[in-house]
């Protein structure tokens, strides 16, 4: 061990408390995926499968297949290396640690603390229509006052962290699901379940047409459905991880896909889909609050936003969570600042929350967080990419590794997953180049610039 990782080691003054059981990981999974997006995101799925509720429908389905067959391949990967990093680290052991590295880098410079961001100030954003005298100035401010409040909650200790996403997941799922009843049951619109997709002009779309029309409009569902792998940050703290993250990420996928599937449709139970289609294109895209007020007057208005707002605060609470785990397994390995992997007595990488808090503000005062979104859900597939492809690195590798979970109908699944975010990479990549070239080479090459120069600097230490 070199000089540098001996440091690092003596100055850890706690070790990682295991206190996440299943449904703990499944609460941390469901908090981060479970924001404000499905809220909103159902209208630019319903835009981009060109108002075709059938085609709409079957997008929520296959963005939520795609995610699971991600938790699959993390599932074994994260059963056979529980350790905090998640990703960062499978990626490490892998591939090699330049390639962890590259990825952990692009994470905690941007896509983490840019995930944060966009939570805290989509909390106060999403209470303007009740303080229209608002301004931009003081939403950024709340935003900051939040992303601080629970950064400190969250370095009083991982069981407390997990006590809240285990509150929050309950209280956001009761009016979402008040919702969701009373649309599928009061409802009076039976839409056009189709899947068959249409171009602009409602004619059925060709072959290539259709696949282009629903990988664009996956693409907005899996902003929704992102997070779910960050869960393997916490491998380290929960109670047998070995079984109880597999199963924290098969049942949260699972059940947050068929959650937003149901909340969809229930909504197309209530507004006819021209009506929809003329709400959207006036850029009302909460078509949810709309539902809510339509069955349950002003008092459905104040249960959607309430929903909103413990939905959210409970995503900005899972993030601060499992993000902070990223600078501590890059510290850990010795390539980052040494200060990031030294935990707390309470067991929690204090030094890595409170820098990612730092980060976090930065970007919440930066002029707009909207270009950050592609770049986010960008990083997050080429980790994905990485990840389910290291499934198969991982058995050609290292075949003596014990692996108590093995992913389902390997190697179909796998290779299924690879050219599904393959394919979702490139299209993205069509879509909006710059922000895909920033993602693919330009942060990841920062990252490995660092990673050198540390790796020299611990050469000359030995």
């Amino acid at each position: 061990m070199s000089n540098e990782k001996k440091e690092i080691a003596n100055q850890s003054q706690g070790e990682f408390k295991k206190e996440i059981g299943v449904f703990g990981g499944v609460s941390v999974v469901a908090g981060i995926m479970i924001g404000s997006g499905i809220f909103y995101l159902g209208s630019y799925v319903l835009q981009r499968a060109n108002y075709s509720v059938g085609t709409a429908l079957l997008c929520w389905l296959v963005g939520g297949i795609v995610s699971l067959l991600g938790a699959l391949c993390f599932s074994e990967l994260g059963a056979s290396r529980p350790k905090a990093g998640g990703l960062t680290v499978y990626l490490n052991e892998v591939y090699h640690p330049i390639v962890g590295y590259m990825y952990g880098f692009s994470q905690w410079l941007i896509a983490s603390p840019g995930s944060i961001a966009a939570v805290a100030i989509a909390i106060p954003t999403a209470l303007i229509d009740f303080f229209p005298g608002m301004t931009n100035g003081q939403v950024k401010l709340i935003a900051i006052i939040l992303t601080i409040l629970f950064t400190v909650y969250n370095i009083m200790g991982v069981k407390e962290a997990g006590v809240m996403a285990n509150i929050t997941l309950v209280a956001r799922l009761l009016p979402m699901g008040i919702i969701l009843v009373a649309a599928v049951f009061m409802g009076n619109v039976m839409p056009d379940l189709d899947p068959t997709p249409v171009d602009a002009s409602g004619a059925p779309a060709s072959f290539w047409g259709g696949m282009s029309i629903v990988s664009f409009a996956v693409l907005s569902s899996l902003w929704a459905y992102e997070g779910w792998s960050n869960v393997a940050n916490i491998a380290e703290e929960m109670k047998n991880p070995q079984k109880t993250l597999p199963k924290a990420l098969i049942f949260g996928v699972g059940g947050v896909t068929i959650f937003y599937i149901l909340f969809n449709f229930a909504i197309m139970r209530v507004i006819p889909i021209e009506e929809a289609k003329t709400m959207i294109e006036a850029d009302n895209v909460y078509l949810g609050t709309e539902v809510a007020r339509r069955l349950l007057g002003n008092a459905g208005s104040i249960l959607v936003v309430a929903g909103m707002l413990i939905a959210m605060l409970g995503s900005l609470n899972g993030q601060i969570l499992a993000f902070s785990r990223i600078a501590y397994a890059m510290a850990h390995e010795g390539h980052f600042f040494k200060n990031q992997g030294v935990l707390n007595k309470k067991g929690v990488p204090a030094n890595s929350l409170i820098l990612q808090c730092i980060l976090t503000i930065i970007l919440i005062l930066m002029r707009s967080l909207d270009q950050l979104t592609t770049l986010v859900v960008f990083l997050g597939m080429i980790g994905s990419l990485l990840g389910v492809a290291g499934v198969m690195v991982n058995r050609i590798r290292f075949p003596e590794i014990e692996k108590p979970y093995k992913v389902w109908g390997y190697p179909v699944t796998v290779i299924i997953a690879v050219i599904i975010f393959a394919g979702l990479m490139v299209n993205n990549f069509i879509e909006d180049p710059l922000m895909s070239i920033l993602g693919l080479i330009i942060v990841p090459a920062l990252g490995a610039g660092i990673y050198i120069y540390y790796d020299k600097k611990m050469k000359q230490q030995k």
